[in-house]
Formats: structure tokens, sequence, C-alpha cells
């Protein structure tokens, strides 16, 4: 009985649904084609790498280099992003320091300056696992972390320890197992 009278009522919910979600007007709405892609569009932000666009590209730069192609940005922007780790690093304070990967602030920089994420086919896919660097990124990856070992760890990461971590080592939710992966909001 209990069954019969949750259908009824469902079905009754269901109709009443129905009829007022219907109108009188018998004109056809026009078809939505999807998104309308016309018009003058612009990067407003290029952040292929968490952090390193807010910090090494001058203020006076941003909007010149946000609309640089990344195939262009090594070139044009390298001097200051090299710059800019020698004045705020004491691990490239001399020349010919490097940092764990071998390279010095000129090379370095020139590596940061085109704001991509590069991503190995051939390899794990991580920001940095001790072994690879820079074949992609996980969720997981402690991303800051690693780029404030590369840039203030120097040779060894053993250098500059108090700016090396910004001592996050996990999220404040668990990564799901099942796409998109992401936590819920709290």
């Amino acid at each position: 009985m209990k069954k019969l009278v949750r259908n009824i009522l469902g079905l009754a919910l269901l109709g009443t649904f129905a009829l007022t979600s219907c109108d009188n007007d018998n004109g056809m709405d026009p078809v939505d084609n999807g998104p309308d892609f016309s018009g003058t569009f612009a990067t407003a932000d290029q952040m292929g790498r968490p952090a390193i666009n807010t910090v090494f590209v001058p203020s006076d730069m941003k909007d010149n280099f946000n609309v640089t192609p990344p195939s262009q940005q090594g070139g044009m922007y390298a001097t200051a992003f090299a710059a800019g780790l020698k004045a705020l690093s004491p691990a490239y304070a001399n020349d010919g320091d490097k940092n764990a990967l071998g390279l010095d602030a000129t090379t370095f920089g020139s590596v940061l300056a085109t704001d991509v994420l590069t991503v190995s086919t051939t390899a794990p896919t991580t920001f940095y696992d001790g072994t690879n660097v820079l074949t992609g990124r996980n969720l997981a990856d402690d991303v800051i972390t690693v780029e404030l070992l590369l840039i203030f760890g120097g040779e060894d990461f053993t250098e500059n320890p108090n700016l090396s971590d910004d001592n996050v080592d996990a999220n404040d939710k668990a990564f799901s197992s099942s796409f998109p992966y992401l936590a819920s909001p709290w």
C-alpha cells in the first residue's frame, strides 16, 4: 500500500512539474550552437607554472608578458628572470652558482621565462620526484616547494633551508579516486 501511495504521489508531482513547465508559446526558440568565439580576445594571465609569473615578471612587463606567445617568452624575458633570481636568491649570489638541476641563473632564467608546463611522453608524469624534473604535473605534486627548492636550495637543495619549503605537505582533503579527482569543496 505504501509503495502504491508513493508511486501515485511521484506521478502526481511529475505531472504537475510537466504541466507547469509548459507554456502556450508555439514559436521556436533559436538553437544554441555553442559559444560565440567572434570578437577580439587577449590572454589575461599566463600561469603555466604557479608563482613563477607572479614573482619573476617585473610589474611594468606583466601585460606584455601575458600576451607574448610562450615560444617567444624565453628570448624576451630570460634576462629579467635571471636578474630576479640573482636579486632574490642567495643561492645565485656568486657567478657560477647553480641549482640542483645544474642550471646557473641565466640558464634557469630562460627555462622559467618560457611559461609552459612541459610534459614528457616517456618519463613519469611529475613536477619533480627526485629523479624526473618538469615532466608534467600530478595533482599531488608539491609544486611550490619544488619551485622554492630550485630557486633557493642551491646545488643540493641544502642552501637556505628556511626559504626552500612552504611547509604545506598535504591538501586539507584527500583527492578523489575517480574523475575529476579533486576533493570536494569544504
